[in-house]
């Protein structure tokens, strides 16, 4: 029975040597990245299949979670990444550069809900929703990165597909797509609406 017992002490040493060595695997590969990398790509990493991987990310995120650790994990779709947590941010700016911010207009907002909702769309299917020209809108998103090319659609003229991006997921703290609140018809012609007034605005300018 010791004997028993001391091979079975030894399996679930083993084990956990094995297990720590996965999370410094990950930790390692997470911090020189700097971006999110796809939990399929961690599992191959480590050996591991992605089950097992999810299960020690959950645990390494158990433990950043903890008020003496300055970093978190966040998951973005099947990837993840390892960020500094907000309430950092005060100490961060004390060494670095102020992040980039940029303001979201009703505009803006607008436009990327639609994109959010309907991706992949095109720009032509988001004026069709607002009624008006949705160019600089569209160019406004992209340079914040909070949208991409998607490729594009097979009709006539070929035109660009737009959907949202990891940034996207990262600003608004979701996970995925299907965080996302519902959008119903009466949010959609209240689009338009607006739309209406950006432009009797306009006129009567």
């Amino acid at each position: 029975m010791k004997i028993g017992c001391e091979k079975e002490i030894g399996r679930k040493q083993g084990k956990d040597v094995e297990r720590k060595k996965a999370e410094a695997v990950m930790e390692a590969v997470l911090f020189t990245m700097g971006d999110s990398v796809e939990i399929a790509r961690l599992a191959e990493t480590i050996e591991e299949d992605v089950g097992k991987t999810k299960e020690i990310l959950k645990e390494m995120k158990q433990k950043y979670e903890q008020e003496d650790r300055g970093i978190t994990l966040i998951e973005l779709e099947d990837s993840v990444q390892l960020c500094t947590k907000p309430q950092m941010y005060e100490y961060l700016i004390r060494v670095a550069k102020t992040p980039r911010k940029f303001v979201l207009t009703d505009t803006l907002l607008e436009t990327l809900s639609i994109v959010a909702y309907k991706q992949p769309v095109t720009k032509l299917e988001i004026e069709k929703i607002r009624g008006v020209s949705c160019e600089h809108a569209v160019n406004r998103l992209l340079d914040f990165g909070l949208i991409k090319e998607v490729g594009r659609l097979d009709a006539p003229g070929r035109p660009l597909l737009f959907g949202t991006t990891e940034e996207f997921l990262r600003s608004f703290g979701v996970k995925s797509l299907d965080e996302l609140p519902k959008l119903d018809a009466v949010q959609i012609e209240e689009f338009k609406q607006q739309a209406e007034a950006e432009v009797q605005l306009a006129l009567d300018i």
